[in-house]
């Protein structure tokens, strides 16, 4: 982690403010420190943040705010945040119908992994994810903390066509596709949520800094959930983290 931000031109209009060189959940609880303290300084100018992995996309106005002040301004912020070593999150509990039709690529997981299938899930429903970032498609989580035991390769060629819901694994890292889209990952389930509802407030229904819990389900729990979202009945289950 930086001892203090640094900083990237993206273009005329944005700025990437980097808060370290790594992937790890310390880093990223910074990231997200120093979300929540732009937003709430409310700097004349800026119009909008994108927060990744290690770092925030700015987009300002050039004629309301100069990029030196905005630096400054920013650099400031950084400066001032409380030691990210501890954070509280929700935890988002998200039921996953895992193998067969839904999850097409359980059976090449465990044989890449030289597990079972029964053992692919248990390992990849027995984690809290850090949710990372949302992007790719609106609402896509990145998580991380997935095991190593359960990586596998991307597909060598995407699908052209994957439902919304779909969770995968790509390499070290497994997410849900909020939305029907192409798409490379391996998919060992799919889960009856609308991660991505542009008639919800907010529309993604994780965001960065969330954990994710998977929950197995049968497919008769599937179809009962995916019942209760339609109707607008289902409630998603929600503890804070210790």
């Amino acid at each position: 982690m930086y001892q203090q931000p640094r900083f990237r031109l993206g273009g005329d209009r944005a700025l990437y403010i980097e808060v370290g060189d790594a992937i790890s959940p310390e880093v990223n609880r910074r990231v997200k420190g120093l979300l929540d303290a732009i937003d709430k300084a409310a700097i004349e100018g800026v119009e909008a943040l994108s927060p990744t992995y290690r770092s925030i996309l700015v987009y300002y106005d050039p004629l309301k705010i100069p990029l030196e002040e905005l630096k400054q301004r920013l650099s400031d912020l950084g400066l001032a945040l409380p030691d990210a070593s501890s954070s509280e999150a929700s935890i988002f509990e998200i039921p996953t119908l895992y193998g067969g039709e839904f999850g097409p690529d359980l059976d090449f997981v465990a044989s890449h992994t030289g597990l079972s299938p029964e053992e692919v899930i248990r390992i990849h429903a027995g984690t809290d994810y850090l949710v990372y970032m949302v992007g790719f498609n609106p609402g896509f989580p990145y998580l991380g903390g997935m095991s190593e035991k359960i990586a596998a390769p991307r597909l060598e060629t995407p699908r052209v066509k994957i439902p919304a819901g779909s969770v995968g694994i790509a390499e070290a890292q497994t997410g849900i596709y909020p939305l029907e889209s192409p798409g490379g990952w391996r998919l060992i389930g799919r889960s009856p949520l609308k991660m991505f509802d542009p008639s919800r407030d907010p529309p993604a229904l994780v965001e960065a800094g969330d954990l994710v819990r998977f929950v197995s389900i049968d497919e008769a729990r599937y179809q009962e959930i995916q019942g209760e979202v339609e109707a607008g009945r289902y409630r998603v289950t929600i503890h804070r983290a210790a």
